[in-house]
């Protein structure tokens, strides 16, 4: 997400020059390469120059601290700029009503469904009764995905396939929500291939009846500029409460979410990434800022990782630990910890730093498949008492896991070494620092 603009705004501002004072002269060279990067960006090329415009403005003729240099005053401008163009302040939904009625609106393929069940997972974890109703009567097998990200998620769902009318379906679900004391009912809508006036007419006839608190427009961030044009048209029409940015960790540009705002004056509120139900964060301008300008979201991670965090499982492996009883059981249930957090490249990029360093690696999501691959082919005792493993035994869970005793001898070596410092960090300050060892973005 953003690589592309990040490097080339990194690059534009360590290109300034000057001592003591931002001129035209020094900035103007900078100001030209952000704009340009911007544009590459796909952003809208009257809000990029209207957002440089704003940062060479306040950049101009400022005196720069003896313990800063240009470059650094430079990037806490264009921070500042950055947010304020992509909303300044986060805004979450607004949740009222019994029930309260959130309806989803968007093109075809631009992730409405799957938002529908992350939305769904996202409202259930703070604790409220959810439904899903399935209004989507013209895509092939909507309802049926639907029904399968309910499952998956642990919600209701209200189907009707009997009937081809989503206003008709729309007001059943709502009946039925209010007999089985659901407090949240999230409307998936149907898409197509691109803006008309007989969806524009559905869209519209469903949120004058149901009269929503929260209507959400999904757009596909891969688009970009399209995508705000498009979000431009539905806004002008049924005027939305706010946006959805879905399939960010496929777009490496970024230009919809810094023009969407901008444009149609509405704020971003979520951005989606993946197909896991737990890939959904709420949208905070300024910490996006921090992450084009290479400057992490720590307090982004640490959320991630709470959310992941299993207080009870914590306290029973703190206990294990202060005995020195930690083994591969526990392992693999901290490598699915760790799965849950989301996509590992984007969690590496929310530290400070990090980002610029990883942009030409490839960080594989599946590489700890090999390693639960070898422990879930070992029989329990082997879990529980590695020191058993010996040669006949390292060949059998090879062949059992797919990979080579070499892999065996590594992830032991390695278990070995976290054993070893575990019990050394025990010793020094108790289980809880020896519990930070296995989670390294933070924990209750």
């Amino acid at each position: 997400m953003f690589e592309s603009l990040s490097h080339k705004i990194d690059k534009a501002i360590q290109t300034l020059k000057g001592q003591g004072r931002i001129t035209e002269i020094n900035v103007a060279g900078t100001i030209k390469e952000i704009r340009k990067a911007l544009i590459d960006a796909d952003v809208n090329y009257k809000v990029a120059k209207e957002v440089t415009d704003e940062i060479k403005a306040k950049a101009m003729g400022q005196n720069v601290l003896t313990s800063i240099s240009p470059g650094q005053l430079l990037t806490k401008i264009t921070n500042d700029e950055l947010t304020q163009l992509m909303g300044g302040t986060s805004e979450d939904i607004r949740i009222e009503g019994n029930p309260a009625i959130i309806l989803i609106a968007g093109l075809q393929g631009s992730g409405k469904t799957t938002f529908s069940g992350k939305l769904a997972n996202y409202l259930k974890r703070q604790g409220r009764q959810v439904l899903l109703a399935a209004c989507d009567v013209y895509r092939p097998a909507a309802i049926d995905q639907l029904t399968v990200l309910a499952a998956q998620v642990g919600v209701d769902i209200y189907t009707d396939k009997e009937t081809k009318d989503p206003l008709k379906i729309a007001k059943a679900a709502l009946e039925h929500a209010r007999q089985n004391n659901h407090r949240v009912v999230i409307v998936d809508t149907a898409g197509r291939l691109a803006v008309d006036e007989e969806m524009m007419q559905e869209i519209a006839s469903l949120k004058d009846t149901l009269k929503p608190s929260e209507t959400l427009f999904v757009v596909d961030a891969m688009t970009g500029q399209d995508a705000v044009n498009t979000a431009k048209a539905f806004n002008d029409r049924i005027n939305f409460d706010g946006v959805v940015l879905s399939k960010m960790d496929g777009d490496t540009r970024g230009g919809a979410a810094l023009s969407i705002r901008r444009i149609t004056e509405k704020p971003i509120k979520f951005i989606s990434s993946g197909e896991k139900m737990e890939a959904l964060d709420r949208f905070y301008p300024d910490r996006m800022a921090g992450r084009i300008l290479g400057m992490g979201d720590v307090v982004g991670l640490v959320e991630k990782a709470q959310e992941a965090f299993d207080q009870e499982e914590a306290d029973r492996l703190q206990k294990k630990i202060r005995k020195n009883q930690f083994d591969l059981n526990d392992f693999l249930n901290q490598l699915a910890q760790i799965k849950k957090m989301g996509n590992m490249k984007d969690l590496l990029g929310m530290i400070p730093g990090v980002g610029k360093a990883m942009k030409d690696v490839n960080v594989d999501d599946n590489a700890f498949k090999p390693l639960e691959a070898i422990i879930q082919s070992m029989t329990i005792k082997e879990r529980e008492n590695p020191e058993i493993i010996n040669s006949s035994r390292k060949e059998r869970i090879a062949k059992g896991s797919g990979t080579s005793v070499q892999q065996v001898n590594q992830l032991l070596k390695q278990f070995t070494e976290l054993r070893k410092m575990m019990k050394t960090m025990n010793k020094m300050g108790g289980g809880k620092r020896a519990l930070s060892a296995l989670n390294p973005f933070g924990g209750r």
